[in-house]
């Protein structure tokens, strides 16, 4: 990957303006008690409506070992006709040719993450989200299965936490009739054959890389034609359910995402599907549930597709907490919610 002028003119941000900003985010958080409650602001991890933003991640393919699928991240600005927010292009091609190596045995993927974020006053420099629960998206996806990836300061460092990234135009792949033995989900993996995918996933396919989105995934519940739909959509992934792997293997034992030390967050595409691919993101950042303060950009960007607010937000857990405690004493069990008034349960 050769630099571009855009690339060489967005210059990061030196050591001393890279100390004093997160020195700044940590004197807010300390003036404002907010390590003592759980947030209910986002953290902003990559913006891509600023274009330094995109400067600042680097693409991956598999020409790096000899393959012919290519990847390229470009800044778009925005458009008020569409109210179409600046954004990152995620885009290219995929190609499953073998290169003339004898040692490459598959190819077919290609990737961008942000690049390390350097120093500051006490060491590396890396993003907190131990307090948030969620990982958000908003993206403007064409079908094909992506991948979100995070890595974190970890013992060893080529391990990666994974999470399929769901959308309302996710395309389902058909298991073939060779494939019948296997679970749904392994079918999908297995399409080339079943030796492959019990090396893959030797326990199963883990629900957060399966075919069809787990109940822990929250994602708008239009369809994808409803009308008024722009094509952008927010999707929060849960920290909990990321998948730890290894040169694309899943590991056993699995352990958690080391959310106070996280290096880079970064989308792949791994269907081994070839042709061309595109996928836009506007923003990622770390929340508990849409707040009242980010429901208005979410309206205006996503339309009809755009998420509901977290009722937890607006009522700060009292009344909820409140509620669940009666429901216990008359012996009720209480429901199982997500986002924000599910973590009300932490505070009974």
């Amino acid at each position: 990957m050769f630099p571009t002028a855009r690339c060489l003119a967005a210059k990061p941000s030196g050591f001393i303006k890279r100390s004093a900003e997160e020195l700044s985010r940590l004197s807010k958080i300390a003036w404002n008690s907010e390590g003592l409650h759980t947030p209910t602001k986002p953290f902003s991890l990559l913006d891509f409506e600023d274009d330094a933003t995109v400067a600042g991640c680097k693409t991956m393919a598999d020409r790096a070992v000899g393959g012919h699928s290519t990847a390229s991240l470009d800044y778009v600005p925005e458009d008020p006709s569409s109210n179409s927010p600046a954004h990152a292009r995620f885009h290219g091609s995929i190609s499953t040719k073998l290169p003339n190596n004898w040692r490459i045995e598959r190819t077919g993927y290609a990737a961008f993450r942000n690049r390390d974020r350097g120093l500051w006053l006490f060491g590396r420099l890396f993003w907190d989200v131990d307090p948030y629960s969620y990982l958000a998206l908003r993206v403007k996806s064409d079908g094909r299965r992506y991948t979100v990836n995070i890595q974190t300061d970890s013992i060893v460092e080529t391990d990666i936490h994974q999470h399929r990234l769901y959308t309302k135009h996710h395309r389902i792949n058909k298991p073939s009739r060779y494939n019948d033995h296997l679970s749904p989900h392994a079918a999908v993996e297995a399409s080339e054959s079943p030796e492959l995918a019990e090396t893959l996933y030797p326990s199963g396919i883990p629900p957060a890389l399966s075919e069809i989105p787990p109940e822990s995934t929250i994602m708008s519940s239009a369809s994808a034609t409803t009308s008024g739909s722009t094509g952008w959509e927010t999707i929060l992934l849960p920290f909990n359910s990321f998948v730890r792997t290894n040169h694309g293997l899943v590991v056993e034992p699995q352990t958690s995402l080391l959310r106070q030390r996280v290096k880079s967050i970064g989308i792949g595409i791994t269907d081994r599907v070839e042709g061309a691919y595109d996928l836009r993101i506007h923003r990622i950042w770390a929340t508990n549930g849409m707040s009242e303060g980010e429901i208005e950009e979410e309206r205006r960007i996503c339309g009809a597709d755009a998420l509901p607010v977290d009722e937890g937000v607006m009522s700060g857990w009292t009344k909820e907490a409140q509620d669940g405690n009666s429901k216990k004493a008359d012996g009720q069990r209480e429901p199982k919610e997500k986002g924000l008034k599910g973590l009300r349960s932490e505070w009974d």
